[in-house]
């Protein structure tokens, strides 16, 4: 696949961010973000919206982060350290959606058209629920989600499962995910990236994008492992490392998606649940 170029030795990387949740097992939320963004040769920041309970087997709790303390961390990185691409994770709450939009308009984070010098790229993963179908999202948030984050997005990319919360399309086939992704780009994204990777009578794991004129499709094998926890949170990381180097949109979901098929095809068991994917495939391909 072709790599990001890396920096030199002294070098400032690439700076990208993400605000999501901490996983205490390890295996999605910030700490797949950071993990991709290390290996893909970024430098990453976070803003951490809540804190989990959980482990390969679920999750049994979540401690959401003050708002104020969101949009801080926000700030404090953009302000100093810089920012050329951000994703989200987890919100939790209506009002840490809330606070996160504001301080993205402020900031200047999504947007405005892809492309023009004063817009940051900006990925929103619409995550509600966990691999294992625990509440990561308050009900009340949902809506607030759709109507302070979707108009400011380059690119959502919600799973099956959150397709259907948001837009009551069942996905069967590519005629229905086709249906899902206008549905989606009605909300006011740039783009909207519907994964196949859940549909599992499909031969190949094939996610479309449309920017409201056109469908392009990505393909991958669809590979037999159970271990796929952080996948989404994988794509979408890999996806804004690409972007903040200056790719465009489908050039950048074409990077993510095969860093993830990838890191699909290294994952490994962990605990008694679904084990993490695994980016470190990067590191043995430099080797």
């Amino acid at each position: 696949m072709q790599h990001l170029p890396l920096p030199g030795t002294g070098e400032t990387p690439v700076r990208v961010m993400t605000i999501a949740g901490s996983d205490s097992g390890g295996a999605a939320g910030l700490q797949s973000d950071l993990r991709t963004f290390a290996l893909a040769g970024v430098h990453g920041t976070c803003a951490i919206t809540a804190v989990t309970v959980q482990n390969s087997l679920g999750v049994t709790g979540f401690h959401p982060i003050p708002p104020a303390t969101v949009a801080g961390q926000i700030r404090a990185v953009v302000e100093d350290i810089g920012v050329g691409a951000v994703k989200t994770g987890m919100l939790a709450t209506a009002e840490i959606i809330d606070a996160i939009a504001d301080t993205a308009i402020d900031l200047g984070i999504g947007g405005r058209l892809p492309g023009s010098a004063d817009s940051v790229p900006f990925l929103v993963d619409p995550v509600c629920a966990s691999q294992h179908g625990d509440p990561l999202l308050t009900p009340e948030a949902l809506d607030t989600l759709l109507r302070r984050l979707f108009p400011l997005a380059w690119i959502v990319t919600p799973n099956l499962d959150e397709v259907r919360l948001i837009t009551g399309i069942e996905v069967v086939d590519e005629a229905s995910q086709r249906d899902a992704a206008r549905a989606l780009h009605a909300l006011g994204p740039r783009w909207a990236l519907v994964k196949g990777g859940h549909l599992r009578t499909a031969v190949t794991s094939t996610d479309i994008l449309y920017d409201g004129a056109e469908f392009l499709e990505f393909e991958a094998p669809r590979l037999d492992t159970r271990h796929d926890h952080g996948a989404g949170d994988t794509l979408g990381a890999a996806t804004v490392c690409a972007l903040a180097h200056g790719m465009d949109v489908p050039t950048a979901i074409a990077f993510g998606k095969e860093w993830v098929t990838r890191s699909l095809a290294a994952a490994y068991p962990v605990g008694a649940g679904h084990g993490p994917v695994n980016a470190s495939w990067r590191l043995r391909e430099r080797l």
